[in-house]
């Protein structure tokens, strides 16, 4: 399956650290939910990128986004990297199945090192609008190469100023 803009982006539930759950559609954001998916807590630049996206909450929730990360890591895992990171107000979900990941086009990988668990998803970041439909893609089969969260800022203030339907739909 491949997701596309302007389609319903597929479904998604997970648990999140420090108790509850968080589910696509349950609570309708202003602008969008921003789904940042990441590799785990093994990852080093996850860990960087996480905590530049918990420096910039305010911004996005200045413009109605509402903002999730989440991996395919157990329950401990993810309490450990929102402990060991710093993460004091960052959604982070955990327990993200890899048929999930897969229908969401996530790449997904296997462990070569200590520390990895045996298949984790690779990032992505997702927007998807309040009816549903996906907006914007990115996914990376490697742990570089994801959007800054300044440029996702920038991005979002044009879509919205402009009001720019999503694109890639075809």
């Amino acid at each position: 399956m491949t997701v596309k803009p302007r389609q319903p982006a597929p479904a998604l539930s997970v648990p999140l650290a420090g108790g509850g759950a968080w589910t696509l559609g349950a609570v309708k954001p202003e602008a969008f939910d921003m789904i940042v998916v990441y590799r785990g807590l093994h990852c080093p630049i996850c860990k960087t990128y996480l905590g530049d996206l918990e420096t910039r909450l305010p911004e996005f929730a200045k413009r109605g986004v509402n903002v999730i990360a989440l991996s395919t890591d157990t329950k401990e895992r993810a309490e450990q990297a929102k402990a060991d990171w710093g993460l004091t107000h960052l959604k982070i979900g955990y327990g993200l199945p890899i048929e999930t990941a897969r229908a969401w086009d996530l790449f997904i990988s296997s462990s070569i090192r200590d520390g990895e668990p045996p298949q984790f998803s690779e990032p992505g970041l997702f927007l998807v609008k309040p009816d549903g439909t996906l907006f914007f893609s990115s996914r990376t089969s490697a742990p570089w190469g994801r959007p800054p969260f300044d440029q996702m800022l920038r991005g979002i203030d044009i879509a919205t100023e402009r009001k720019m339907p999503a694109r890639g739909e075809l």
